[in-house]
Protein backbone atom coordinates (compact mmCIF):
# COMPACT_ATOMS: atom_id res chain seq x y z
CA UNK A 1 0.00 0.00 0.00
CA UNK A 2 1.70 3.58 -1.15
CA UNK A 3 1.86 6.03 1.62
CA UNK A 4 -1.08 8.24 0.13
CA UNK A 5 -3.31 5.56 0.86
CA UNK A 6 -2.01 5.23 4.03
CA UNK A 7 -3.08 8.14 5.30
CA UNK A 8 -6.16 8.48 3.63
CA UNK A 9 -6.89 5.03 5.43
CA UNK A 10 -5.57 6.46 9.02
CA UNK A 11 -7.51 9.51 7.92
CA UNK A 12 -10.90 7.47 7.58
CA UNK A 13 -10.19 5.21 10.66
CA UNK A 14 -9.64 8.59 12.41
CA UNK A 15 -12.29 9.94 11.69
CA UNK A 16 -14.74 6.87 13.01
CA UNK A 17 -12.99 6.26 16.18
CA UNK A 18 -13.40 10.37 16.94
CA UNK A 19 -17.39 9.82 16.39
CA UNK A 20 -17.55 6.60 18.26
CA UNK A 21 -15.82 8.75 21.51
CA UNK A 22 -18.08 11.10 20.82
CA UNK A 23 -21.28 9.23 20.87
CA UNK A 24 -19.68 7.80 23.76
CA UNK A 25 -21.25 10.47 26.05
CA UNK A 26 -24.61 9.61 24.86
CA UNK A 27 -25.59 6.47 26.94
CA UNK A 28 -23.83 5.66 30.33
CA UNK A 29 -21.65 2.98 29.35
CA UNK A 30 -20.41 4.53 26.42
CA UNK A 31 -17.73 6.07 29.09
CA UNK A 32 -16.03 2.94 29.14
CA UNK A 33 -17.39 1.10 25.96
CA UNK A 34 -16.67 3.57 23.40
CA UNK A 35 -12.69 4.22 23.95
CA UNK A 36 -12.31 0.69 23.30
CA UNK A 37 -14.55 0.53 20.30
CA UNK A 38 -12.24 3.62 19.31
CA UNK A 39 -9.26 2.18 19.30
CA UNK A 40 -10.14 -1.05 17.51
CA UNK A 41 -8.98 0.34 14.32
CA UNK A 42 -5.39 -0.06 15.52
CA UNK A 43 -6.15 -3.70 14.89
CA UNK A 44 -6.45 -2.90 11.33
CA UNK A 45 -3.72 -0.08 11.20
CA UNK A 46 -0.71 -1.86 12.87
CA UNK A 47 -0.90 -4.62 9.96
CA UNK A 48 -1.10 -1.84 7.56
CA UNK A 49 1.10 0.59 8.72
CA UNK A 50 4.04 1.48 10.36
CA UNK A 51 4.28 1.24 14.06
CA UNK A 52 5.14 5.19 13.50
CA UNK A 53 2.48 5.75 11.60
CA UNK A 54 0.27 3.89 14.21
CA UNK A 55 1.56 5.70 17.18
CA UNK A 56 0.93 8.82 15.07
CA UNK A 57 -2.75 7.56 14.12
CA UNK A 58 -3.57 7.00 18.13
CA UNK A 59 -2.03 10.68 19.17
CA UNK A 60 -4.10 12.71 16.44
CA UNK A 61 -7.02 10.60 17.29
CA UNK A 62 -6.84 11.27 21.15
CA UNK A 63 -6.10 15.26 20.72
CA UNK A 64 -8.91 15.24 18.43
CA UNK A 65 -10.76 12.98 20.83
CA UNK A 66 -9.83 15.78 24.23
CA UNK A 67 -10.48 18.29 22.52
CA UNK A 68 -13.99 17.78 20.42
CA UNK A 69 -15.31 14.84 22.71
CA UNK A 70 -18.04 16.88 25.51
CA UNK A 71 -17.76 14.20 27.72
CA UNK A 72 -14.24 14.28 29.18
CA UNK A 73 -13.95 11.05 30.96
CA UNK A 74 -14.86 9.11 27.88
CA UNK A 75 -11.60 11.18 26.16
CA UNK A 76 -9.48 10.62 28.43
CA UNK A 77 -10.18 7.22 29.13
CA UNK A 78 -9.26 6.48 25.08
CA UNK A 79 -6.22 8.32 26.12
CA UNK A 80 -4.93 6.50 29.02
CA UNK A 81 -5.79 3.36 27.36
CA UNK A 82 -6.18 3.55 23.44
CA UNK A 83 -3.03 2.75 22.52
CA UNK A 84 -3.75 -0.71 24.06
CA UNK A 85 -3.88 -2.68 20.73
CA UNK A 86 0.04 -1.43 19.97
CA UNK A 87 1.53 -2.66 23.19
CA UNK A 88 -0.53 -5.57 23.41
CA UNK A 89 1.49 -7.87 20.86
CA UNK A 90 4.52 -7.31 22.82
CA UNK A 91 3.03 -8.56 26.45
CA UNK A 92 1.65 -11.19 24.71
CA UNK A 93 5.59 -12.39 24.10
CA UNK A 94 5.95 -12.73 28.36
CA UNK A 95 5.25 -16.02 29.71
CA UNK A 96 1.70 -16.62 30.83
CA UNK A 97 1.87 -15.73 34.57
CA UNK A 98 4.26 -12.48 34.06
CA UNK A 99 1.91 -11.28 31.10
CA UNK A 100 -1.00 -11.25 33.09
CA UNK A 101 0.34 -9.13 36.00
CA UNK A 102 1.76 -7.22 33.64
CA UNK A 103 -0.93 -6.13 31.95
CA UNK A 104 -2.85 -5.79 35.23
CA UNK A 105 -0.11 -3.54 36.58
CA UNK A 106 -0.43 -1.61 33.17
CA UNK A 107 -4.35 -1.29 33.39
CA UNK A 108 -4.67 -0.39 37.07
CA UNK A 109 -1.56 2.32 36.86
CA UNK A 110 -3.19 3.71 33.72
CA UNK A 111 -6.77 4.13 35.58
CA UNK A 112 -5.00 5.52 38.50
CA UNK A 113 -3.17 7.95 36.72
CA UNK A 114 -6.33 8.80 34.50
CA UNK A 115 -8.53 9.48 37.33
CA UNK A 116 -5.78 11.92 39.49
CA UNK A 117 -5.29 13.75 36.81
CA UNK A 118 -9.36 14.38 36.08
CA UNK A 119 -10.36 14.90 40.00
CA UNK A 120 -6.90 16.70 40.65
CA UNK A 121 -6.05 18.86 37.66
CA UNK A 122 -9.10 19.02 35.55
CA UNK A 123 -10.86 19.57 38.75
CA UNK A 124 -13.98 17.62 37.23
CA UNK A 125 -16.10 18.25 40.80
CA UNK A 126 -18.69 15.95 39.48
CA UNK A 127 -16.97 12.98 39.91
CA UNK A 128 -14.86 13.71 42.76
CA UNK A 129 -18.36 14.07 44.50
CA UNK A 130 -19.41 10.37 43.03
CA UNK A 131 -16.21 9.15 43.95
CA UNK A 132 -16.73 10.67 47.85
CA UNK A 133 -20.46 9.38 47.94
CA UNK A 134 -19.59 5.87 46.52
CA UNK A 135 -17.26 5.04 49.23
CA UNK A 136 -14.00 2.41 49.14
CA UNK A 137 -15.53 -0.64 49.06
CA UNK A 138 -17.90 0.47 46.16
CA UNK A 139 -14.47 2.13 44.49
CA UNK A 140 -12.89 -1.41 44.91
CA UNK A 141 -15.61 -2.77 43.34
CA UNK A 142 -15.67 -0.75 40.41
CA UNK A 143 -12.23 -1.05 39.88
CA UNK A 144 -12.45 -5.38 39.93
CA UNK A 145 -14.84 -4.79 37.66
CA UNK A 146 -13.14 -2.75 35.38
CA UNK A 147 -10.05 -4.95 35.49
CA UNK A 148 -12.65 -8.00 34.41
CA UNK A 149 -13.68 -5.60 31.43
CA UNK A 150 -10.02 -4.95 30.63
CA UNK A 151 -9.26 -8.81 30.15
CA UNK A 152 -12.35 -9.08 28.21
CA UNK A 153 -11.14 -6.78 26.27
CA UNK A 154 -7.80 -8.14 25.72
CA UNK A 155 -9.62 -11.38 25.06
CA UNK A 156 -11.64 -9.70 22.64
CA UNK A 157 -8.38 -8.18 20.42
CA UNK A 158 -6.73 -11.80 19.98
CA UNK A 159 -9.87 -13.05 18.89
CA UNK A 160 -10.46 -10.29 16.30
CA UNK A 161 -6.50 -10.16 15.65
CA UNK A 162 -6.68 -13.69 14.51
CA UNK A 163 -9.90 -13.42 12.50
CA UNK A 164 -8.38 -10.42 10.56
CA UNK A 165 -5.06 -12.14 10.16
CA UNK A 166 -6.98 -15.36 8.66
CA UNK A 167 -9.59 -13.13 6.40
CA UNK A 168 -5.68 -11.34 5.11
CA UNK A 169 -4.41 -14.72 4.75
CA UNK A 170 -7.44 -16.03 2.56
CA UNK A 171 -7.68 -13.00 0.33
CA UNK A 172 -3.94 -13.40 -0.29
CA UNK A 173 -4.51 -16.45 -2.14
Amino acid sequence: MNQTKQIALGGVLAALAVVILLLGGIIPIGTYLAPMLASLPLLVLSEALSKSLCLGWYAVTAILGATLCPDKETAFVFVFLGWYPLAKPALDRLPKLPRMGAKLLLFNLAAAALYALLILVFRLEALAREARATGLPMLLLLLALGNLCFFLYDLLLKRLSLLYRGRQNRHKK
